[in-house]
């Protein structure tokens, strides 16, 4: 299987560092003008984004992540909006006026989503997991004396034997000149806490007044470390509640948000003419330079870099570029070629050629990894002559399947989609994040508004490291309807037993340190599957294909 090690700068970014008089004229031509389109769906999930030379690009961009750039907030953030808001793709490419700021340019996409899309959005607040600090009966805390800085630092006395700390190491603060609301956003950022908190937020609800001085000390811990005994413990929660008498408990946290109330699917179609403003992402290297691989450096793995202005350096076997070139196929999905096609390991120097701007000199490609690939199939067709066609097939991958599930009807008000850590609550009650009781379990998402089928797509991503790159993942289940859940398993280097693909809890138990196969943990948690069996999907047969390229 191919492994690629490095992919370099893909888009520069240039904030400018003075702000022009009167930015905003340039506002109302940039929204006016701008090139909107729809992606079609890629290999690649992640926004890319750069402003240089006054070219203001967004490209491989959900309306989630457009509405959390233009609002300047995290995506956790924007709530409401239709089910698509994080499935489809757009482009958005805008002139800006040089020198603009962060919060120009964000100004700007709000107009092109206002105008483009009809959006419709508001200020408000929604509600998320979170802590809240409480005081217990009796606090153990001593008033401030004074005279010192406000905060928290290690205590030199007592700091862990190792610079970053392992699981079950003590490790020790003195806090001075605190008080409780200083010390609740202060808390999630010391060391070792983050094993314990999470990314939630954290809020002070004590009803302390005042500025206290204390000391606070637990014990580190995350996955994949040595563990004390129990016994020899103490957790974050312990900690301050035997040692300050205060406690963390879990609730409901209002937080402020960009509240979407109305988007359109389909942009307003680009003004005539607009297009041409804009230079198209060029389909052919401008140099290209093919070599065999020396025999000297022995085995090669496969790797890609895309460096600044436009150069990249690709070191794989034919069959491997192939594969790049048609966005990281499975190897296996590849049919027919030479044998050769698997051995012969070439080295790929290329640019890509510049792109002439209207309003500025030609120093930008605008370069990426997608460009990249155009770029290379042109290669193969135009060096190794190769030809090619797609077809469904059976091949090797997984099917979910349904036992007796274990799944909650889905809450409508959610868009589907499935996030890192707790999303939702059961019911009424407030959940508490199941790491938190056995941390070797590091690995928590949250599912809402899913069908199986689109469950079975996001498998590959959320459980990529037991499912490999590439396999396909097919919806087998024939359960219907759309569901609420959560997940929980432990990242597969953290199983002492290697799981074997498809197996359920027989075939791959837990660990006795509390690590969980993925396989397991959908069995257990609700109800499904995954085997391993032939799926129909698409492959790449080579119809032609000449084992060396024509001379440079």
């Amino acid at each position: 299987m191919k492994s690629i090690l490095l992919y370099g700068a893909v888009i520069s970014a240039a904030w400018g560092q003075t702000v022009p008089q009167s930015v905003d004229t340039g506002r109302a031509d940039a929204v006016a003008r701008a090139d909107v389109h729809l992606r079609p769906p890629g290999a690649i999930l992640a926004m890319r984004r750069g402003f240089a030379n006054g070219r203001y690009e967004l490209r491989n961009a959900t309306m989630l992540d457009l509405i959390a750039t233009a609002w300047g907030v995290d995506s956790g953030k924007v709530a409401g909006g239709p089910d698509w808001l994080e499935m489809d793709r757009f482009d958005v490419v805008a002139k800006a006026p040089t020198g603009s700021t962060p919060e120009s340019l964000r100004q700007i996409l709000r107009g092109i989503l206002e105008d483009r899309f009809h959006l419709v959005a508001r200020d408000g607040a929604t509600e998320v997991p979170g802590y809240a600090l409480v005081a217990g009966r009796k606090p153990r805390l001593a008033k401030s004396i004074g005279g010192g800085d406000e905060g928290c630092k290690l205590d030199p006395g007592r700091q862990p034997p190792s610079p970053w700390g392992v699981w079950g190491e003590p490790v020790q603060f003195l806090c001075g000149n605190m008080t409780m609301a200083a010390f609740a956003r202060t808390l999630p950022k010391l060391r070792g806490s983050s094993g314990y908190l999470f990314e939630y937020p954290l809020v002070d609800r004590t009803g302390l007044d005042g500025e206290w001085d204390f000391a606070l000390g637990w014990s580190m811990r995350g996955p994949g470390r040595p563990q004390v005994v129990p016994t020899e413990q103490t957790t974050l929660f312990d900690a301050l509640e035997k040692q300050l008498g205060l406690k963390l408990e879990p609730t409901r946290l209002s937080i402020p948000a960009v509240l979407v109330e109305r988007v359109d699917r389909q942009p307003k179609p680009n003004p005539p003419g607009v297009a041409n403003e804009f230079p198209q992402a060029p389909t052919r290297f401008e140099v290209v330079d093919i070599k065999l691989s020396s025999p000297e450096d022995g085995l090669k793995g496969s790797h890609v870099s895309i460096q600044p202005g436009g150069r990249i350096r690709v070191s794989m076997t034919l069959k491997d570029l192939i594969g790049e070139a048609w966005n990281e196929w499975d190897p296996d999905r590849i049919l027919g070629g030479p044998k050769s096609m698997n051995e012969t390991h070439f080295d790929v120097v290329a640019k890509a050629p510049a792109m002439e701007l209207s309003d500025g000199p030609a120093v930008w490609n605008g370069f990426d990894i997608e460009t990249m690939r155009t770029m290379l199939r042109a290669m193969l067709v135009d060096r190794f002559h190769l030809a090619t066609h797609e077809e469904q097939r059976q091949v090797s991958g997984y099917a979910l399947v349904a036992g007796r599930t274990k799944l909650r009807k889905a809450d409508p008000v959610n868009r589907p989609g499935c996030k890192e850590g707790l999303g939702g609550w059961d019911g009424k009650a407030v959940q508490v994040d199941p790491r938190i009781a056995n941390p070797m379990a590091a690995k928590l998402f949250t599912c809402r508004n899913m069908t199986l089928g689109q469950f079975a797509a996001a498998l590959r991503n959320l459980a990529g490291d037991y499912l490999g790159r590439y396999p396909p993942v097919v919806d087998a289940t024939g359960v219907e309807g759309r569901y609420d859940f959560t997940l929980n398993y432990s990242p597969r280097l953290l199983m002492a037993a290697a799981p074997r693909p498809g197996a359920g809890s027989d075939g791959v138990p837990s660990d006795p340190n509390g690590a969980i196969s993925v396989f397991e943990a959908l069995e257990r948690q609700l109800g499904l599957k995954l085997e391993s069996r032939k799926v129909i999907a698409p492959v790449l047969v080579v119809d032609s294909v000449d084992a060396r390229p024509t001379a440079n």
